[in-house]
């Protein structure tokens, strides 16, 4: 039985197979759509359609066919993971840009979830066999740090504490665009975008959303940026960064892949374009956390360096605005 409470506002006025689709990516649409027209899926005790439109305080129950919860079936797989700190109680990953967090359509394999399975005898399991482990999550192409609950007391102290807003987190981006403030606060409420469920948008209807910037370094058309989010929302720094017009480098889901390279000089043009393509991902990484640690209730900290495909990138900007 897997269910869900819509508690959020972002998550009303979509239709449930919508909504179901990003929760569950696990899922084709198909087969999520094949459950509620069988009658797997019920809102408050009673079965809908797959047009349903979700109201705040909906409750949902999925009890998909015995045999399609093959998310309990996942095994460990022995991939490389760059465990940063261990305990008995939490770990620290630094995720490499392209690893999944946890297993979705088109990646039922190679997830950072297979690999925690392989290196950790003992996973928190409040999320389930779903993400054993998850407290929160980096979007795909985000490198940088990650905390792993081992225990269910670790899970809910950890999840407490983002929930309240109490975890300090910094990332490092760079963006296009110079910023007209070196230091400020961005401040939009952010909800899923109807259009498309996968990503989201500054609404007056989202939740509140609010991340803080300190511009390192411009260039012609591009900043380093660090980001102190002080919410957790999806793509919250993705969206808020876009949605002033300094998407990230490389993002092309919010406006700041290839098509962000045209109307330069030639020579400029060229060379977003090489190095766009062969970084190949958005930049933006997890470089700091900092939070009250679930057993001793002493302040930790943790960092992850720039990876290298990240220090070369901007060592090229570097390089380009040295000659």
């Amino acid at each position: 039985m897997i269910s869900f409470q819509i508690s959020d506002l972002e998550d009303t006025g979509i239709r449930i197979d919508q909504f179901l689709v990003s929760k569950l990516s696990q899922y084709s649409r198909s087969k999520i759509q094949s459950w509620i027209y069988l009658g797997n899926v019920l809102v408050n005790g009673k079965s809908c359609k797959k047009r349903y439109i979700l109201e705040l305080y909906d409750q949902i129950f999925i009890n998909p066919p015995p045999n399609q919860l093959d998310v309990q079936n996942l095994n460990p797989e022995p991939i490389d993971l760059d465990i940063v700190y261990e305990d008995q109680h939490i770990a620290l990953i630094n995720k490499p840009a392209g690893l999944v967090v946890h297993p979705g359509k088109g990646n039922a394999t190679g997830t950072l979830i297979h690999g925690l399975l392989y290196h950790f005898k003992n996973l928190s399991n409040i999320n389930g066999t779903i993400r054993p482990g998850i407290v929160h999550r980096l979007d795909k192409d985000t490198s940088g740090l990650i905390v792993i609950a081992k225990t269910n007391k670790a899970h809910v102290y950890l999840a407490e504490q983002f929930k309240n807003k109490k975890v300090k987190k910094e990332y490092c981006g760079l963006t296009w665009g110079i910023w007209n403030e070196n230091i400020g606060i961005i401040e939009k409420p952010i909800t899923r975008n109807k259009k498309d469920p996968t990503s989201y948008t500054v609404s007056e209807t989202g939740k509140p959303s609010m991340t803080k910037f300190s511009v390192k370094k411009q260039y012609h058309h591009c900043s380093l940026v660090s980001f102190f989010p002080k919410t957790g929302r999806t793509h919250q720094i993705r969206v808020h960064t876009s949605y002033y017009g300094y998407p990230i480098f490389g993002d092309e889901k919010y406006g700041g892949g290839l098509s962000k390279t045209k109307g330069f000089l030639p020579e400029f043009t060229h060379f977003y374009k090489r190095i766009m393509n062969h970084f190949n991902h958005h930049a933006l990484h997890a470089f700091r956390l900092e939070f009250v640690h679930p057993e001793n209730k002493k302040k930790v900290k943790f960092e992850a360096p720039l990876p290298i495909d990240f220090l070369n990138l901007i060592n090229s900007f570097d390089l380009l605005y040295e000659e």
